[in-house]
Parts: structure tokens; C-alpha cells; sequence
């Protein structure tokens, strides 16, 4: 887990989200960042993950290495009013007397949201429940994503669809089998230049701790 907060001296916009994250349900991996330039990013909790109560004990996964743009929101299943009932209408127990372990009949439960590894999510996207993001996914400004998206692929709109894939198949099978965000810091700084160049190739043969 990272011990420090911001990632840049003198920018308080953008933390390493894990180091600030207080909800056991939510879990980070190292060095996915969040900005805000709106609000605090400290806030990400109340501001970001939305309708995320803890009568369901869904779990909000994000991978490592992301970048989390301003103002992307989490919804979580207590904003899918349920649709099996002849009414939308949440009846809650303490007005309409049901038993407490009823209430969870008035949202439709989705499951938990996952997001991979590297993933790139844009500004004001909105992640619906259940869904999960593959590695490696771009997610476009303000996209409304409802469904799974495979790895290494780039959606955008609303209802969030396939613009295309990032690479060939090939190159996306040996980046899902190379897993480069597991390796050590010092492996990932010594291939940095092929990350940040593309060079697959040299990326392939390099020794991993």
C-alpha cells in the first residue's frame, strides 16, 4: 500500500487513491491515482462512490497503475430501484413495517464494480454496478458504462460501446500474460522506456523478479 498521499510536490489535485481510502469494502491497488480539481480528492469516499451502503457489502476493486479522472462516479446498487416489484418505489421497513433483512428487495443487486489493472477512466464517467472493466481499458469523458469492457479496449457514450481495441489481439494476449503492473518497482523502472515506447518486443524479454 502506498504511505505517501500525493504523487507530485506542490500538487494537492491528484493522491495515490489507496492512502486515502478508509471503507473496508473498497480496495486499491498501488499507484492508481485520482484528480480533482473540483473537490477534495481526500473525498473521494463520500463524493465518488455513490449509494454504496453497507447493508449490501458490494465492493467497489480497482486495480493498479489507473488513472481516475475529476468527477468519476461509482454507482452502486442501491440506485437500481427494483424492477421485479409492480412499483419502483423503495418501501422502506421503518415506514411500511418489513423486517430490516427485507429492505435489500427494494434494489436490484448487480454485484461488485471491478476495475483492472492500468485502466484509464475519463473525465465524469460513470461506472454502474456490477460492472467490470478489463485491464488495460480506456474509459471516455463522461461515457455511462453499463456492461463489461475486455481488456485493452476504448468505450465511450451512453450508454457506453466499443470504439476499439487499443491493440492487435496479439499484443493484448502477451500485455495480459506479462501482468507488467505485478513487477517489482525496480523491473517496472528498468523497462520503463519500452512501457512508455511501445516496445513490446524488448518488454518480452525481460527477466522478471
Amino acid at each position: 500500500m502506498m504511505t505517501k498521499i500525493y504523487p507530485r510536490i506542490g500538487d494537492k489535485q491528484t493522491v495515490y487513491l489507496n492512502a486515502v481510502i478508509n471503507d473496508l469494502q473498497i480496495e486499491v491497488g498501488d499507484y492508481t491515482i485520482y484528480n480533482d480539481f473540483v473537490a477534495d480528492p481526500l473525498l473521494f469516499e463520500k463524493n465518488n462512490v455513490l449509494y454504496h451502503y453497507p447493508i449490501h457489502q458490494e465492493k467497489l476493486i480497482i486495480g493498479k497503475f489507473c488513472s481516475i479522472a475529476c468527477g468519476t462516479k461509482f454507482l452502486f446498487n442501491c440506485a437500481n430501484h427494483t424492477q421485479k416489484s409492480l412499483s419502483t418505489f423503495p418501501l422502506f421497513y421503518e415506514e411500511w413495517e418489513l423486517e430490516k433483512s427485507n429492505i435489500t428487495t427494494a434494489w436490484d443487486n448487480k454485484g461488485d464494480i471491478v476495475i483492472g489493472n492500468d485502466v484509464w477512466i475519463g473525465y465524469e464517467a460513470v461506472i454502474m454496478a456490477g460492472v467490470h472493466i478489463g485491464d488495460g481499458a480506456i474509459i471516455a469523458a463522461r461515457a455511462v458504462v453499463t456492461k463489461d469492457v475486455p481488456p485493452y479496449t476504448i468505450v465511450g457514450g451512453t450508454p457506453a460501446k466499443e470504439i476499439r481495441k487499443r491493440f492487435d489481439a496479439e499484443v493484448i494476449q502477451q500485455l495480459l500474460m506479462l501482468k507488467w503492473w505485478d513487477w517489482s518497482a525496480d523491473n517496472i523502472r528498468q523497462c520503463l522506456p519500452y512501457i512508455m515506447e511501445g516496445r513490446i518486443n524488448e518488454l518480452l524479454t525481460i527477466k522478471k523478479d
